[in-house]
């Protein structure tokens, strides 16, 4: 398949520190590339390299002629007092102005964006986020590349843009660290690390496909390892024996000694990977019931948000809760934390309960502020944690830093280094109730992993919102979404709450003052007709998906090579007809709306 985009053998710094080098990457059409790798390996930088915004140190980069690309940054910032469509407009090539409006239209009904003249300040993070898609979008690009791009984005959103990813034409390279989307969208997976002899390290086929052979890798290059590691220990202690010994070595059997030295050397500095150390502490109390809500309510606006929740947080319950935007999922959390009042109903807290709420959002950094003055907020070279001294530069390598950077401006820090200095200052607070609101924004996946291990072995209650569905999947023992219409349901895991989701019949959601309703062209005769039809279409897509997955395990035909592939071809096809029309489904509803 011929290549759109590629860079070769590039090399990339970040003042004195080598972020990554001799990195080789090509994105061919219809790739939907998965990129992960810890955080400071520099992915972001390879994605600017790769729009051409930015130049490596070394290597080369190429662009198929007349190639149309497109970027999303992890950070979209747009200019104040400009409308929706304004936004799109400047994201538009001056060659293509005459078809603006069209282009502006169709942009803003993929991303089922509000009105066009919605002013962008109104919006909530997860619309602006769907605008800076939308920005790409417009441009009709043949690659687009994105960073993060479901940071902000809520359950919804992140679904949407699965199914934007899968049903285009376009090729694209997403960084992200959510495991579930790389499952369900990427179509090959590559990782930045200098774990890796080239720096790099790419999987045909999605993310539980790329863990395996990764695995694989890894465990060649240890037994290469050890293999190395015993050669040299032999050579050594030949030369060892003294000069006699050493006399009767060619000179070339000395140097080659010298080179497995140095190659053994090499392979120790890149498997010496560390893990952040999470650990979250609770204060130590025995209470069976730390908090209980008895028929709460909140109205936001004039429309009710949630009504009649009942719920007990013990020891040991760790409650995820779903929702749109809007939804009032947050809502909800500050209200248990104690920051908001119930409209109806009541809360009883344990005596001296002690909540510790985290939200990303809320808890701004001082880009000026010092690492070191960061991770030990109380001032001094040492932090108390879990009754114990801790000297700060301990403390920072506990999270991954190094100690030179202790005098580093938050500033100059990457998103997910960034992430970490909030998650050591949140372990600095023992909690009774630990609720967190999207924590894992900007977090590598091995961070990711200690900290699903810490939040699991948490003692206390634990409050959980987050779009990674995975983590959600894992941690949670209960369920509790919320229709952002007074409605609330409670399921035991997300594969419950997904099939509720796509049984239900296709409706509208209520708009709210950080969701406006989306307003687009009308719908023809035709295709009202054909969005009224639309239900029945998805449930019996949904059914063939079913029987054919049951075709494809069934053991009648495991023996049978050509049935079986039929049954597989038949499968794949039956999953991309369901994904064509939840996506038409999507781009109907949002314009039947105005």
């Amino acid at each position: 398949m011929a290549s759109l985009l590629s860079v070769q053998n590039v090399t990339a710094s970040y003042g004195s520190r080598v972020l990554f080098e001799g990195v080789s990457l090509a994105i061919a059409d219809g790739d939907r590339l998965g990129m992960i790798g810890p955080n400071g390996a520099g992915k972001s930088t390879l994605l600017r390299i790769l729009a051409g915004s930015e130049e490596p140190d070394s290597g080369v980069r190429s662009l198929r002629s007349n190639t149309r690309l497109a970027m999303v940054p992890q950070a979209p910032a747009f200019e104040q007092g400009l409308t929706i469509d304004a936004v799109l407009e400047r994201s538009l090539d001056a060659a293509v102005m005459g078809e603006a409006s069209a282009r502006i239209a169709g942009a803003r009904g993929r991303a089922e964006l509000p009105g066009g003249d919605t002013p962008v300040d109104s919006l909530s993070g997860g619309w602006r986020k769907r605008l800076a898609i939308a920005c790409a979008l417009v441009r009709e690009p043949d690659v687009i590349l994105l960073d993060e791009p479901t940071n902000h984005l809520d359950l919804e959103g992140v679904l949407w843009l699965e199914r934007l990813l899968r049903t285009s034409s376009f090729a694209a390279l997403i960084v992200t660290h959510d495991r579930m989307f790389l499952e369900n969208v990427a179509s090959r997976v590559t990782e930045l690390n200098k774990l890796f002899p080239e720096g790099s390290f790419t999987v045909e086929g999605n993310y539980s496909e790329f863990l395996l052979r990764r695995e694989d890798v890894l465990l060649a290059q240890a037994r290469h390892g050890e293999m190395l590691a015993n050669k040299v220990r032999r050579e050594v202690e030949w030369l060892r024996r003294g000069p006699r010994a050493r006399a009767t070595k060619s000179k070339s059997r000395i140097e080659e000694a010298g080179r497995l030295i140095d190659e053994l050397a090499e392979v120790r500095t890149r498997q010496a990977q560390s893990t952040a150390g999470i650990d979250f502490a609770g204060s130590g109390r025995r209470s069976r019931q730390l908090m209980v809500c008895k028929g709460i309510g909140k109205a936001y606006g004039g429309r009710t948000l949630f009504s009649g929740l009942e719920l007990a947080l013990s020891p040991g319950t760790r409650l995820g809760v779903l929702g749109l935007n809007g939804c009032g999922k947050t809502t909800l959390l500050r209200i248990l934390a104690g920051e908001l009042e119930p409209d109806r109903g009541s809360i009883e807290r344990a005596d001296a309960l002690v909540t510790v709420m985290f939200d990303q959002a809320r808890e701004q950094l001082d880009p000026e502020m010092r690492l070191r003055d960061a991770l030990a907020p109380l001032g001094g070279d040492s932090v108390s944690y879990r009754g114990r001294q801790m000297h700060v530069t301990a403390w920072a390598r506990r999270f991954l830093f190094h100690v030179e950077q202790l005098d580093v401006t938050l500033g100059r820090l990457s998103g997910g280094e960034q992430a970490r200095v909030l998650v050591a200052r949140l372990m600095l607070r023992p909690a009774d109730v630990l609720i967190l609101d999207e924590p894992t924004n900007d977090l590598d996946l091995e961070t990711l992993g200690v900290l699903e291990e810490s939040l699991a072995e948490f003692p206390g209650a634990l409050v959980l919102v987050t779009h990674d569905r995975y983590m959600l999947d894992r941690i949670s023992t209960e369920l509790l979404a919320l229709d952002g219409q007074g409605g609330v349901e409670r399921f035991a895991d997300y594969a419950q709450w997904e099939t509720a989701q796509r049984r239900a019949v296709p409706r509208a959601t209520a708009a709210s003052p950080q969701a406006p309703r989306p307003a687009s062209r009308g719908l023809s005769y035709k295709e009202k007709q054909e969005l009224e039809g639309m239900e029945a279409a998805i449930l019996a897509a949904e059914s063939d998906v079913e029987r054919l997955d049951r075709e494809v395990h069934s053991p009648e035909i495991a023996n049978r090579a050509e049935e079986l592939a039929a049954a597989w071809h038949a499968l794949q096809e039956a999953r991309a007809r369901r994904e064509q029309l939840w996506a038409r489904w999507s781009e109907l509803d949002a314009r039947s709306k105005r």
